[in-house]
C-alpha cells in the first residue's frame, strides 16, 4: 500500500526499507485526523445550510472549458446532488440506471398520471463517489443498494437527487423511498442500509437529509403517506417518526412536497422546521413533537427551495401552482405569523438566499429579483436567462447561480444589479455550487470541475475508480 501522506527523507534503498512502518502510521494518523476535523462543507448549501461559503476567497469569475479549470472528471451514471467535501476527499452520489426499451416504457407508464413529463428505468443501482480534491481522481465507488423496479421520476429529476451528509467520519446517503444508506468516509465500507422509508414520490426523491446529534432526520412526504423521520447514525434504526398533521387537498398529487428541514435555536432551544405541502411546521428534533404548524393560506405544493432565515425570519418558497415567497416571523415553540408574501419573484426549485438586510432570488426563469427582508419591498429585478433548478451560492463576495443550460452567473449583492460575468460549460448544472478556499466545485450532469485561477488550461482526468471498494 502506498502512502502519499510521509514521504522517507533521501532516496536510499536503506530509507525506503526502515520507513514504511513509520508512514503507515503516520499515515494512519494523518487519515484519522481528517475524520475528526470538521468537514469543510458537510452538506447542501455549505456549514449553516444557508447557501454560504464562509471559507471562500480569492476566487475565479471567469471561466470556460478552456479557461480556470484545475481539474474535470466525468462521472458515472446520472444524480443531480451536489458534492460534499471533507479533508482531502469530495463525495457525491449517483444512480446508474437500466435503460428500458420503448415498449417496456409504454407498458410501465400505462395509466400513470401525467406519463408525458415522466420517465422511468430497469433496476437501478445507487452510488456513492469519493474523489481526491486536489486531482479530481475517483478513489471509491461504493454500491450501497440496488431497487429493481423504482417508481418513475420526473423528466427533470434524477433517481440520486438528495445530496449526502458528511459528519463524524461518516457519509449518509438518502434516496427518498429508495433507501438510506451510511458509508466510512475514509475507508468507503458500507455501514448500514435502511429501506423501512417508503412514499410513492411521484416525481422521484428530492429531500435532502439533515444531521442533528446522533439523528439523520429525512422529510418524506409522498402522495399516499406524509411524515417526518429520524434515523440513528450509528445504526440506521428509526428513532421517532411523526405524521404531518396539516389537513390536506383530496387530490394525492397536492399532497407531496420535497423540501428539506432545517434546524434553528430560539429562546434556548432547538426547533427544527420543515417546509410541506399546504403547511410549514415545527417539531422538537430530538423527539419529533409537533410544536406547531403554519398554513400557507393559499395552495402549496412538490415545495422544493431550502428555507432560509435572518434573526427571527424564515424565508421559504410555496412552490407550485402559484409559489409565493412567504416571510415568517418565528416564535419560539408558538405559532408564527406570515410577515409579508411576494408572489412575482418566487421561485419552485432555486433556494435563496440572505445577504446583510437582502433576500437574493434566482427563480426557475432566470430572473434575479432583491428584496428587503423586512418589509418584502422589492429592490430590483435583472435577467439572467435560461432555465434554473440549482440554488445559488454566496461566496467571496459574490453571487454565483447555474443554469440548466450549462451557464454560470456572477454578480454581487447589493442596492443595484450588476452582472459581472456568464460562464460556459458543457453539459446541465442541476446541482448547486460549491466553493471552499480558492476552489469553485460545480457538477454538471456528465462531470465534476474544480474552478481556480489559473493561467494554463488542463486536461480532464479519467474516471476508472482506484479502489479496491470500488463496485
Amino acid at each position: 500500500m502506498k502512502c502519499p501522506c510521509i514521504r522517507p527523507p533521501g532516496g536510499s534503498r536503506l530509507c525506503r526499507a526502515v520507513w514504511p512502518a513509520v508512514a503507515m502510521a503516520a499515515c494512519l494518523i494523518h487519515t484519522a485526523a481528517f475524520a475528526a476535523e470538521p468537514p469543510a462543507w458537510p452538506q447542501w448549501r455549505g456549514p449553516a445550510g444557508d447557501g454560504h461559503a464562509p471559507s471562500a476567497r480569492d476566487l475565479p469569475v471567469h471561466w470556460s472549458e478552456t479557461e480556470n479549470i484545475t481539474w474535470k472528471t466525468p462521472l458515472p451514471g446520472r444524480g443531480w446532488s451536489s458534492p460534499v467535501i471533507g479533508g482531502p476527499r469530495i463525495w457525491l452520489t449517483t444512480a446508474i440506471e437500466t435503460p428500458l426499451s420503448e415498449t417496456q416504457r409504454q407498458r410501465r407508464l400505462a395509466g400513470v398520471r401525467n406519463a408525458g413529463s415522466r420517465t422511468l428505468s430497469g433496476p437501478v443501482q445507487f452510488h456513492a463517489i469519493c474523489l481526491d480534491r486536489d486531482t479530481g481522481r475517483i478513489l471509491h465507488d461504493v454500491m450501497l443498494c440496488r431497487v429493481d423496479d423504482p417508481q418513475p421520476i420526473h423528466k427533470l429529476n434524477s433517481y440520486a437527487s438528495p445530496s449526502p451528509v458528511l459528519a463524524g467520519g461518516r457519509l449518509y446517503c438518502s434516496f427518498g423511498d429508495f433507501g438510506t444508506a451510511a458509508v466510512d468516509a475514509t475507508s468507503g465500507q458500507l455501514l448500514w442500509t435502511n429501506r423501512l422509508l417508503r412514499l410513492d414520490h411521484v416525481n422521484g426523491p428530492g429531500s435532502t437529509p439533515l444531521l442533528y446529534n446522533d439523528l439523520l432526520i429525512v422529510a418524506c412526504d409522498g402522495s399516499d403517506v406524509q411524515f417526518i423521520a429520524a434515523l440513528e447514525c450509528g445504526t440506521g434504526k428509526l428513532r421517532w417518526k411523526t405524521a404531518r398533521s396539516g389537513k390536506l387537498r383530496d387530490d394525492p398529487d397536492l399532497k407531496k412536497a420535497y423540501g428539506t428541514p432545517l434546524i434553528i435555536t430560539q429562546g434556548g432551544r432547538d426547533l427544527l422546521v420543515s417546509p410541506a405541502a399546504d403547511w410549514l411546521y415545527g417539531y422538537d428534533p430530538a423527539t419529533g413533537k409537533e410544536l406547531w404548524k403554519l398554513a400557507y393560506g393559499d395552495l402549496g405544493f412538490s415545495v422544493v427551495p431550502k428555507p432560509v432565515t435572518a434573526g427571527d425570519l424564515l424565508f421559504m418558497s410555496t412552490s407550485f401552482n402559484q409559489p409565493q415567497i412567504l416571510a415568517v416571523k418565528l416564535k419560539g415553540p408558538d405559532t408564527p405569523q406570515i410577515l409579508w408574501r411576494e408572489r412575482r419573484a418566487a421561485p419552485r426549485m432555486p433556494s435563496m438566499l440572505v445577504v446583510g438586510s437582502e433576500l437574493y432570488v434566482v427563480n426557475d426563469a432566470g430572473i434575479a429579483t432583491c428584496l428587503e427582508t423586512a418589509s418584502g419591498k422589492k429592490v430590483w429585478t435583472g435577467r439572467l436567462g435560461g432555465n434554473f433548478s440549482s440554488s445559488p451560492l454566496y461566496a467571496d463576495g459574490r453571487i454565483y447561480a447555474g443554469n440548466r443550460e450549462g451557464e454560470t452567473f456572477v454578480f454581487r449583492p447589493g442596492r443595484a444589479f450588476t452582472l459581472e460575468a456568464t460562464n460556459q460549460l458543457d453539459g446541465s448544472i442541476m446541482a448547486s455550487p460549491v466553493a471552499v478556499g480558492r476552489s469553485i466545485y460545480l457538477r454538471t450532469d456528465a462531470a465534476i470541475y474544480c474552478i481556480e485561477k489559473g493561467d494554463s488550461p488542463s486536461q480532464p482526468l479519467s474516471s476508472k475508480p482506484q479502489s479496491s471498494s470500488s463496485s
